[in-house]
């Protein structure tokens, strides 16, 4: 018997600090998503156009935060912004080396597309607010099996 995927938790509101010293400008372009996580791109993207928001880049720092609690969640069998550690969604990008202004995290389980996933994460106000947040600049992706736990860790750099 297989059960419906759970349906996503409603995402903390972002942290915010106040910015520093600006990061110097990048001199690399921005790592490419492929397969699943392009997909997820895209469609963040889509949404965000329609609100009137920029799009938002891949950050292979975000990315790692994001593929962590993923791979953490599926080893565990419990979705949750806490980590296995104890970590909240602030500490795992800081530890992953990103250094932000704001951030933000949707976690979901059980969607086997990214279609599926991003309907459920905008079918709930929580997380619809972090895709359609127009102060993230960047997002990280992450999918971990077994049963498909994503990811997204959305920031802004200081």
């Amino acid at each position: 018997m297989q059960t419906p995927p759970a349906q996503p938790q409603p995402a903390k509101p972002p942290a915010t600090k106040k910015p520093q010293a600006p990061e110097p400008p990048k001199t690399a372009a921005p790592p490419a998503a492929s397969g699943e996580a392009a997909a997820v791109l895209a469609l963040v993207n889509k949404e965000r156009a329609a609100a009137g928001c920029s799009a938002v880049t891949i950050n292979a720092k975000l990315t790692k935060a994001a593929q962590d609690h993923s791979q953490d969640m599926a080893s565990h069998g419990n979705m949750s912004h806490t980590g296995s550690d104890g970590s909240d969604p602030g500490q795992r990008i800081t530890r992953a080396g990103y250094t932000w202004s704001t951030y933000g995290e949707n976690v979901a389980y059980g969607y086997s597309t990214p279609e599926k996933v991003m309907e459920g994460w905008m079918n709930s106000p929580g997380h619809r607010q972090n895709i359609l947040n127009c102060s993230f600049k960047e997002i990280g992706i992450g999918l971990a099996q077994p049963n498909h736990y994503w990811t997204q860790a959305f920031g802004t750099a200081r």
